[in-house]
């Protein structure tokens, strides 16, 4: 596959001119408000990032190029310290289908809170808690595209393990995972394939999909084990999955419906999950340009509570309530504020997340988020983050 993808490169070198650059470059700063659990950890990290990308169109238009390198240098934890291809993919399209080829970052889901059902990419769990960051997949990906909906069918042809903070990062486990030491299920060639397919498809109001995928799972169980000096530590385990998922969204006057529910087999007991809700938004509030949206989505997780199955299988949405206002203020910065809370039924633990940005002048952008974790009990996997209320701030270039 690489070497397909540097021959493309190579043919289409002659009219460099026609390649088209864009993407951004920024400074991030991560501040904790408590001091670090672990002495190894520090209170505040510098970073900086750069994501440019490259695309290139041919063939009159039926075939293009695009490139997207990422590279993050983070103060102290050189795990965080990262380089990825998001994307290097070829594109032949034509009436009926289309057959994409190389590095891709492919989204399915509909909800706000968990993103439930999205399980091609891996997560690059370093950059953010909000798993929304995915590391560039390897795959070919051939798409049906008919009257009846369209067909995507994926041959994933090399894992990607997930990302975890060194260390001396933050936002990590107790003990640290050990990277180095994962281990799988499958070994040789079944160890990094995996299969997937989804039908999708818009009627009306309703816009569906469904889909089932086939191999080594994305999120792995975290085994506690000791090292050859006897401290402790948590080592990736990969299971090999099978998962069958559905999404929806209905689209009603200024209602959006959303669900999303999977059943997953072969990482422990066969359980399911489903996430669903709405969001209801008001435009031009009061004439104001104002657009202010409510959502509240529920979480549930049949694999129930527990530190320890939550440890191991990193499930901590099992009961959960989403509630969250958006607001859009449709100016000419583009200036968006989404702030929440996520409430734990059972455990009566609360996430609070505040999310906003602007843009300054014609190239600049500029990001706030804010995470705070409050009154959350031993018995809950997410008392590791009882010190961790953060907030991050990044200034953007974009070109």
């Amino acid at each position: 596959m690489r070497r397909a993808l540097l021959a493309l490169l190579l043919l289409t070198s002659n009219n460099a001119f026609c390649w088209e650059l864009s993407g951004y470059t920024g400074i991030e700063d991560l501040g904790f408000i408590d001091n670090p659990q672990d002495n190894r950890q520090h209170a505040n990290y510098i970073s900086g990032v750069i994501e440019p990308g490259l695309y290139h169109k041919w063939d009159n238009d039926t075939q293009s190029l695009v490139f997207v390198p990422f590279f993050r240098y983070s103060q102290y934890d050189n795990h965080r310290t990262h380089f990825d291809i998001r994307e290097l993919t070829w594109l032949k399209a034509a009436k009926a289908w289309e057959l994409r080829v190389g590095f891709r970052k492919v989204f399915w889901g509909v909800t706000e809170g968990l993103h439930l059902v999205d399980i091609i990419n891996q997560t690059d769990a370093v950059e953010n808690i909000d798993n929304e960051d995915k590391l560039g997949q390897p795959m070919v990906n051939l798409a049906l595209i008919h009257d009846w909906g369209t067909l995507d069918l994926f041959f994933l042809t090399g894992f990607r393990e997930r990302t975890f903070p060194g260390v001396q990062g933050r936002l990590r486990t107790f003990p640290p995972v050990d990277t180095g030491n994962a281990q799988y299920e499958k070994h040789g060639a079944e160890k990094h394939l995996a299969y997937a397919a989804r039908w999708s498809k818009s009627i009306g109001d309703w816009d569906m999909g469904i889909s089932h995928f086939h191999g080594t799972s994305r999120q792995p169980t975290l085994a506690p084990v000791f090292d050859t000096s006897g401290n402790l530590q948590l080592n990736p385990f990969y299971e090999y999955i099978d998962q069958t998922s559905i999404d929806i969204q209905a689209t009603k006057g200024n209602w959006l419906w959303k669900l999303e529910s999977l059943v997953r087999s072969g990482q422990g007991s066969t359980f399911v999950a489903a996430t669903g809700g709405f969001e209801y938004t008001l435009f031009d509030v009061k004439d104001t340009g104002l657009d202010l949206g409510v959502v509240v989505e529920y979480m549930y997780d049949s694999r129930g509570y527990g530190m320890r199955q939550a440890l191991l299988q990193q499930s901590i949405f099992q009961d959960d309530i989403l509630t969250a206002l958006r607001f859009g203020f449709n100016d000419v910065q583009d200036t968006q504020i989404l702030a929440g809370v996520i409430f734990d039924r059972t455990h009566n633990t609360k996430l609070y997340s505040i999310e906003a940005s602007r843009r300054l002048w014609d190239s600049w952008k500029i990001e706030l988020e804010a995470h705070f974790f409050g009154g959350i009990p031993q018995s809950d996997f997410a008392y590791i983050f009882r010190t961790e209320d953060h907030i991050r701030a990044q200034l953007s270039y974009h070109f």
